[in-house]
């Protein structure tokens, strides 16, 4: 689960990690009876589940209020990378002598939560990570001791020189890394952290990811929760026993099973197609999960064919044909299937799907070539 930057730094600010003053405005109306008449220059950011606000003209500096409400008119509404902007949080500016990045991410290589920094923040972190390695430091954390002091003032040592300054970014790191683990956090970014010319460190920009199968105990960061489209898709299908995510591509995939529903994304790509989705209806050979199914896919309005590839084992595949028979009949679509049905019952699955008039396969590779071969035309 991700929250927008105006929540991250409401749990800085709980946490005692120091963030500048800012409202957040759903409407112009709104900017006018929040932002105070005083001139003094602030930043109009936009709130999207997205990166890249600033290149889409969605991070503006206004001097006065006037340019507040101006600079407000034109981000409300705007669209970014297919998102709607649908609230702005405007904040106090803060001059800035120095860009730093600090951040907590689960790692598995070390299977531990790992503290990264580097002097390179206002940036993308993942450009550093690809053009300059050696300039992000790496720490994992001890999780039976948590970040101590010590380690915190060695990282800050490597980003300052100046003692005050190094307090100051010690004690945020600690913050965090309290943050991170109470509230079961899969990722708590701060970047950039700026030292201002009166050598304050302050967060003025933060990002926040959760755990969602920790969210039972999250209350509080489940309410900050703002589903879009696509993830209430996942939501509900998770409600009904399936495993749903949506991608960038054209063929929706239906299978039994993650490891093949990765094999089956994989064949796709080989071929030269692009996986719609993953979703996996899982080990039931209950039909309705294949007609809920099937209505998750065909929701998508990027879909222009679906691959079908079921390995019958506890799911039995004339199970599965009658379910998708079941739902074709109740969504008549004219998106064309390509199924491949192997395994328990597969025989019985077969002859239902082909008395229905749908195409079948043999292998996984014909079923993924077919299936390219649909979607263009």
């Amino acid at each position: 689960m991700k929250i927008h930057e105006y929540q991250a730094r409401d749990l800085f600010r709980k946490y005692g990690i120091p963030v500048p003053d800012g409202v957040v405005c759903h409407s112009v109306d709104e900017v006018k009876k929040k932002v105070s008449d005083e001139d003094k220059l602030r930043v109009v950011k936009a709130q999207v589940h997205v990166g890249g606000r600033g290149k889409a003209g969605g991070v503006k500096i206004a001097n006065t209020k006037a340019e507040v409400v101006e600079k407000a008119e034109k981000i409300l509404g705007m669209d970014i990378k297919g998102l709607t902007v649908e609230k702005i949080l405007v904040a106090d500016a803060v001059d800035i002598e120095k860009e730093f990045y600090v951040g907590l991410i689960n790692d598995r290589n070390t299977k531990s939560v790992t503290l990264m920094a580097s002097a390179e923040g206002g940036v993308e972190i993942e450009e550093v990570a690809k053009v300059s390695p050696e300039k992000i430091i790496k720490m994992a954390i001890d999780p039976t001791m948590g970040l101590m002091d010590w380690q915190a003032r060695k990282i800050a040592l490597q980003l300052f020189t100046d003692p005050k300054e190094v307090r100051q970014t010690a004690a945020i790191l600690v913050k965090l890394y309290e943050l991170y683990v109470d509230t079961d956090s899969s990722l708590a970014e701060i970047n950039p952290l700026v030292l201002t010319p009166d050598k304050k460190v302050l967060a003025i920009d933060g990002k926040m990811n959760f755990d969602d199968n920790a969210l039972f105990r999250q209350r509080e960061i489940l309410e900050m929760r703002d589903v879009l489209e696509d993830e209430q898709k996942e939501i509900e299908a998770a409600a009904k026993g399936l495993s749903y995510i949506k991608l960038d591509g054209n063929i929706g995939c239906m299978v039994n099973g993650a490891g093949l529903a990765m094999a089956t994304m994989d064949m796709i790509k080989l071929y030269g197609g692009d996986p719609a989705n993953f979703l996996d209806i899982g080990g039931s050979s209950n039909p309705e999960k294949v007609v809920e199914a099937m209505n998750i896919l065909l929701s998508d309005k990027n879909v222009s064919a679906v691959m079908i590839n079921i390995f019958g084992g506890i799911t039995r595949c004339d199970d599965v044909a009658r379910g998708l028979v079941t739902a074709l009949d109740e969504i008549k679509t004219e998106i064309p299937i390509v199924i491949r049905l192997s395994g328990t019952n597969a025989k019985e699955g077969l002859e239902i799907i082909k008395d229905y008039g749908l195409p079948t396969v043999e292998t996984m590779s014909e079923a993924a070539k077919k299936a390219i071969e649909l979607s263009k035309k």
